[in-house]
């Protein structure tokens, strides 16, 4: 592509259109994804797990692999931690790791699916034994955020039946609940708590928490730290995404999302894959909201089975970089008179245009004036770390998969 060229055509074009392209730039050069440590290791589904040739085999791999991600693109900075996944003696130390790297770490994420103790449920578990267990990780996983530099708890429960009549779902209901409080209250003093909901897999009668109001009523139940965090794998088919971010933005409950596509259930496959128009408008809302958003993670959480481990989390980036542009380029006054007018066409169709304006130009021009390669694509297939990597690290086979 003539870059530069492409811009100036493209930047005049907007400009007519009475957009503020300084202004898009510099919003687009604070864009903040963050990439999970468990997406550079070796993953797949329940039924196989291919190993990749230089798959990361420790958070110290991760956090290098993380840092590659944002030295290419510029704006994933932060690496989410899975614990015990991710565990280590020294947390302090890992945090300056990755700052040594360029990077921080971001949201921490109990585990309460992989242990066999769990197979009832952890919080919500029959046996109180176990429920004190779980209780447990989540202090510790408190504990630990401070010590990294979090601010982020992230949490999804695997909690659910498989049969009705299996157990009384008012009485887990109570259970979660009195468990979300009390980790409310051990919380650092600037960190929050999102609550993850999916609405079944692996429970297949009922889930715990299987839809964003379950969530939306335990946030308000545990208090102003506790907020909704949207998986965009995490519905039933036909569900309007856009209208639940809406919804919980302006109630001031919106705390992060994982970001993934599906076409099916949760697919977890790279985001802005399968309907890049829903991730479009999903970030509509989030732009016309304005300084309201301004807290929202934006969280990358996929199963990477068959892609390359770096290529496919590098092109997840990207896709939230296109989609935060386009929608950044829809004139919001014009939609406004639009939409009082009554024209319903009118209205879709300022959305249309900036969904389908090609905003590649734009995206090169800042990563440019970023001191990036104007395509990390290119950049990336054109190095050799993934190669120097796979030399190092050779293979690891590992067992098992995060379904979140």
């Amino acid at each position: 592509m003539t870059y530069t060229a492409d811009y100036e055509r493209l930047a005049e074009r907007l400009t007519q259109q009475g957009i503020d392209v300084e202004a898009v730039k510099a919003k687009l050069k604070k864009q903040h994804i963050e990439t999970p440590s468990w997406g550079y290791g070796n993953g797949g589904t329940r039924f196989k797990v291919f190993a990749w040739p230089g798959a990361a085999r420790n958070i110290h791999e991760k956090i290098a692999d993380a840092a590659y991600i944002h030295q290419l693109t510029g704006i994933a900075p932060s690496i989410a931690v899975h614990i015990p996944w991710d565990k280590v003696d020294d947390y302090a130390g890992l945090a300056q790791e990755a700052k040594s790297k360029g990077i921080s770490i971001g949201a921490v994420n109990p585990n309460f699916f992989q242990d066999d103790i769990y197979k009832l449920g952890s919080l919500t578990n029959p046996s109180s034994v176990v429920r004190e267990e779980a209780m447990a990780h989540m202090i510790e996983c408190c504990e630990i955020m401070p010590k990294v530099g979090s601010t982020l708890l992230s949490l999804w429960f695997a909690d659910g039946t498989n049969y009705a009549g299996q157990d009384s779902i008012s009485a887990r209901k109570r259970l979660l609940e009195s468990a979300l409080v009390e980790t409310h209250r051990y919380l650092p003093a600037n960190g929050r708590m999102l609550i993850e909901y999916k609405f079944f897999e692996p429970a297949f009668y009922h889930t715990d928490l299987a839809d964003w109001g379950m969530a939306y009523a335990m946030a308000l139940k545990c208090g102003e730290k506790a907020q909704v965090l949207v998986d965009t794998g995490h519905h039933a088919q036909g569900t309007n995404i856009a209208h639940i971010v809406s919804f919980l933005l302006d109630e001031g409950r919106l705390g992060g999302f994982h970001l993934n596509a599906r076409r099916y259930a949760d697919d977890d496959l790279i985001v802005g894959t399968n309907n890049p128009f829903e991730l479009f408008e999903i970030y509509t809302e989030l732009v016309a909201t304005g300084e309201a958003a301004n807290d929202v993670a934006y969280m990358i959480d996929q199963s990477h089975n068959i892609e390359p481990k770096l290529e496919a989390m590098l092109v997840s980036v990207l896709n939230c970089q296109t989609a935060y542009a386009k929608a950044l380029i829809v004139n919001y006054g014009k939609l406004r008179e639009i939409q009082q007018s009554g024209d319903v066409l009118g209205a879709h169709g300022v959305l249309v245009d900036a969904f389908q304006t090609d905003v590649r130009p734009l995206l090169a021009q800042v990563r440019m004036e970023m001191g990036r390669h104007p395509d990390p694509v290119a950049a990336y297939r054109a190095d050799g770390y993934v190669k120097k990597v796979a030399e190092d690290r050779g293979i690891a086979v590992q067992a098992g998969s995060a379904i979140q």
